[in-house]
């Protein structure tokens, strides 16, 4: 079963060097903002990013659907440390499923692996992925094909998880193109088929004729999640400062 593990990551280095604790809006938690002298050294590394414009007149609190253009792309660092300490919330940055190995070796030691990954399986790391932006960011409905260890570095997120054979139904209820339920593509991510899902899984709409029901968790800095094998999920994060994640998927 998925288990929530708070508070029990608080000493990965990540935390204390990549980000600064300041002054929060009522009901937003603890909020961080970037160390950009930190992470600045290394503005010039090419990582992949995903782009997404929102059209003008989209709805302020529910932005799933206000997408006007979506793009991965790859680009300097430097790009998304900008982009998070700007006042531009027309368009968003989000550094997506970065892998841990193409990172410097000095930002590869500040997110260690948790030694008791070797007690959830045998201890054998698939991969690994960090996860950085500004709210609003997401991932629609998925399941990964290993088991996950999911850590909230800073800021919130609330995941939405599905047994198995719940979140199969639904996934091939809605889905309108032949993409990868476990890869994140342009189809998960924009159009119709995203828009479906969204409803379902976050509106709780019934959406023809199919519904979601699951369980969710609630992540704040610090806290982890493990998703067992085959769990599906959705991923939001909430708030106004810097939201950042970074994952594991072993066996």
């Amino acid at each position: 079963e998925p288990t929530v593990f708070p508070r029990q990551f608080l000493d990965l280095p990540a935390i204390n060097n990549w980000f600064t604790p300041v002054d929060c809006p009522a009901g937003d938690g603890v909020c961080h903002e970037l160390k950009t002298s930190y992470l600045g050294r290394h503005g010039s590394l090419i990582v992949p990013l995903e782009y997404t414009r929102y059209r003008p007149d989209g709805d302020d609190v529910d932005s799933r659907k206000a997408i006007a253009a979506f793009e991965c792309i790859q680009a300097p660092l430097s790009l998304l440390l900008s982009h998070i300490s700007s006042n531009d919330y027309s368009q968003q940055l989000y550094l997506a499923q970065c892998s841990l190995d193409d990172l410097p070796p000095d930002l590869q030691a500040d997110l260690p692996a948790p030694d008791f990954i070797s007690t959830l399986g045998r201890g054998d790391i698939y991969a690994s992925s960090i996860w950085m932006g500004r709210p609003p960011t997401s991932t629609p409905l998925h399941r990964d094909p290993n088991p996950n260890l999911f850590v909230q570095l800073v800021g919130r997120k609330v995941i939405r998880l599905m047994k198995p054979k719940q979140g199969r139904h639904l996934y091939d209820r809605l889905r309108t193109q032949m993409g990868h339920a476990h890869m994140r593509g342009e189809e998960m991510m924009v159009g119709e088929e995203r828009n479906k899902l969204q409803d379902s899984v976050w509106n709780e709409k019934d959406v023809m004729g199919v519904s979601a029901s699951g369980v969710e968790a609630r992540l704040e800095g610090g806290d982890g999640l493990y998703i067992p094998l085959g769990w599906w999920h959705a991923v939001e994060s909430v708030g106004s400062h810097t939201n950042a994640s970074v994952n594991w998927w072993f066996r």
